[in-house]
């Protein structure tokens, strides 16, 4: 008797399952092919394609459409039709109902974050563990190797239960091709992408992907591998001028089981073997003492060790190791601009082969007061090669190497600067304090503050206090300088940071600025630096005078600050004083000369001397909505005011006598 199996996709219209995978028992007499879905025929290409296939209403169940939660499912297929093969393959899917994706089989999201995750505005994927998809030519036709196919499932809102939720489109990332428009039907779509004939790609020297190259720079190499362990070493690379990290924390995510069993060079904040012991790991290594095992956790968090260690012969003596979690730019030190740690992993069946390796996904890299970074998902690329340890003029390699770049990305509304910037000058006697909540207003009583409201104007003095400090100041200049008091007074800006620009003078043939850094925080800042970016006066930039000042070639119209040796430490909050009992915060201060022989036309009291963007060790400060008015714009347009009103009166008065 012969058993027939055939799993049948919700693929609608023409697409039945077909080439995907379809499953006959021991019935070997039928082997008449599904029919392929429409356009895959006539593709030469990489041929891509989208079904949903169903969708189940969630709870809580509400009578408005638009709040109303909806479990979907659906396929996303990836197949190489063409006659080179697809290295590292990247699919974006242009989801727009606020979708919430929560597994993907076969495939990782490319920013690095973990599921579920919020792809409202589309998301790309890629393979793993199938990374790359050989030609047909190459294998004989092996759809396992020609093809990848995406299982979705997920939350959506704001639809009608009729509805179809289609993303937008869909296309294929990977340089050098090029999608048309997709073609559309009522649950599917598809797109046969080609190579760009203009596009010249670099020549591929090994046999993996070209390594690339973003802000900050992060390879994975296999250094060396034994029967169910191997050895890593992680290193990192900060490529951004204006990038860095203090006190940096690592993640990643396990995906078959590893574990680490012991690290130089760092340390995980947990030492925990207990997800071991309670886990596969106790099945397979039987009678193993999982006392001396470093973590076991399937997202460790991973952390530099302190300079003390660095000399350690257990945890220490790698180089670029042991900095308690500092990345500077190049340019203030090149020394610093990289970091490396080593790992001994231990993997688990079916993995033990020393010939099978898996990178750990998911990567995410976090520091104190820095950039946000996104990390994409490993790369396989050509080994490393390193110089040989015995001194000989040669050079060994490591077994495999994966690539894992990171880029910085402006913070969400989720992820709030942490550090702001006031505007002040020497024609307007109110400073323009920080915004409220510039920082976030997450641990403030809403209540007692208003989050909304615009920051009140604030005399001079009133900066260098702390917010809760500021009331009466503020208050008292509200009523000397007749401005509105509202009934709920704004909420604070909770920056840890705060800087303050001030255009200090203007004269015929140059002005100056001083620029004054607060640390509201109780933790010191090594090495800082700030940038600013001048749109209109960065041509003229004479001098810094307290700091070290250099015009940066890679970022356009902004200026690099660092503190002199000796002034390189802006210490954190101190206590009150004998004349007050108010907290003082660190500061550092500066001023800076230009001149106008480059920048004809410039007008200082019209707002040409604040700057667009200001950067605090690498994170993009929040600005003020406005910059301080001159007294003599005010008075100017006053004076139009008054020329109008009396031309005005003229012309009517001229009007009544014909």
């Amino acid at each position: 008797m012969k058993i027939y199996c055939i799993i049948v996709l919700h693929l609608t219209l023409f697409l039945i399952s077909s080439y995907l995978h379809l499953c006959s028992g021991q019935d070997y007499d039928d082997n008449t092919p599904a029919a392929p879905p429409p356009g895959q025929d006539n593709c030469n290409g990489i041929f891509l394609s989208y079904a949903f296939t169903s969708r189940t209403k969630e709870y809580p169940h509400f009578k408005n459409m638009s709040a109303q939660a909806w479990a979907f499912s659906s396929i996303a297929t990836i197949v190489n039709l063409g006659t080179e093969e697809l290295k590292g393959w990247k699919m974006y899917v242009g989801f727009q109902h606020r979708e919430v994706l929560v597994s993907a089989t076969n495939a990782v999201l490319v920013d690095g974050y973990d599921f579920p995750a919020p792809v409202g505005n589309g998301t790309t994927l890629t393979g793993y563990p199938t990374t790359d998809l050989k030609t047909s030519i190459d294998t004989a036709g092996d759809w396992n190797q020609i093809s990848v196919q995406v299982q979705l499932t997920g939350t959506m809102f704001g639809m009608k239960e009729k509805d179809i939720p289609m993303p937008k489109t869909i296309s294929l990332v990977n340089d050098g091709y090029i999608c048309p428009k997709p073609t559309k039907y009522q649950t599917y779509m598809s797109v046969c992408c080609k190579r760009n004939p203009k596009f010249k790609p670099k020549p591929i020297r090994g046999k993996y992907l070209r390594r690339q190259y973003g802000d900050l720079n992060l390879v994975y190499d296999v250094l060396t591998s034994y029967e169910g362990s191997y050895l890593a070493q992680v290193t990192m690379d900060n490529h951004n001028p204006l990038g860095r990290l203090d006190h940096w924390n690592l993640t990643w995510e396990w995906m078959r089981g590893e574990f680490i069993y012991s690290m130089r060079g760092a340390y995980t904040l947990k030492t925990v073997y207990t997800g071991c012991i309670y886990g596969n790991a106790a099945k397979f290594l039987k009678g193993f003492d999982f006392s001396q095992v470093m973590n076991c956790e399937k997202k460790p968090v991973i952390t530099d060790l302190p300079a003390t260690r660095a000399n350690d012969s257990d945890v220490g003596k790698l180089p670029y190791c042991c900095r308690n979690g500092t990345l500077l730019p190049a340019l203030m030190d090149e020394s610093q601009s990289k970091s490396i740690f080593q790992l001994r992993v231990y993997k688990l069946p079916p993995d033990t082969a020393q010939t099978v390796l898996y990178p750990p996904q998911r990567w995410n890299i976090t520091g104190v007061l820095n950039p946000h970074y996104a990390c994409g998902a490993p790369m396989r690329v050509d080994p490393t090669e390193f110089p040989d340890t015995s001194g000989l003029q040669a050079t060994k390699s490591a077994i495999a190497s994966w690539q894992v770049v990171c880029n910085i990305t402006r913070p969400t509304k989720e992820q709030r600067p942490r550090c702001c910037v006031s505007f002040s000058a020497y024609y307007n006697a109110s400073v323009l304090p920080c915004n409220t909540c510039a920082c976030g207003c997450n641990n403030i009583d809403t209540d007692k503050c208003n989050p909304d409201g615009k920051a009140l104007l604030l005399p001079a003095e009133a900066a260098l206090v702390p917010f809760e400090n500021r009331t009466a100041k503020a208050k008292a200049w509200a009523s000397l300088k007749h401005h509105p008091l509202p009934k709920r007074l704004p909420c604070p800006d909770n920056c840890g940071v705060s800087i303050n620009w001030h255009v200090d003078t203007d004269y015929r043939t140059g002005w100056t600025a001083r620029i004054t850094l607060f640390n509201w925080g109780d933790n010191p800042f090594e090495n800082w630096f700030t940038a600013v970016t001048l749109d209109k006066a960065f041509p003229g930039f004479e001098n810094v005078y307290s700091f070290n000042g250099t015009k940066l070639q890679s970022v356009k119209n902004t200026l690099f600050f660092q503190g002199l040796k000796g002034l390189n430490y802006l210490v954190g909050m101190t206590n009150e004083t004998k004349q007050s009992d108010t907290r003082i915060p660190g500061k550092q201060q500066s001023v800076i000369s230009f001149s106008k022989k480059q920048t004809h036309g410039i007008k200082i009291n019209h707002g040409d001397g604040f700057p667009t963007k200001v950067f605090f060790n690498g994170e993009e400060c929040a600005l003020p909505t406005e910059i301080p008015r001159s007294s003599g714009d005010r008075s100017g347009k006053n004076l139009l005011t008054v020329i109008l009103v009396m031309l005005l009166t003229f012309l009517m008065m001229m009007d009544r006598f014909h």
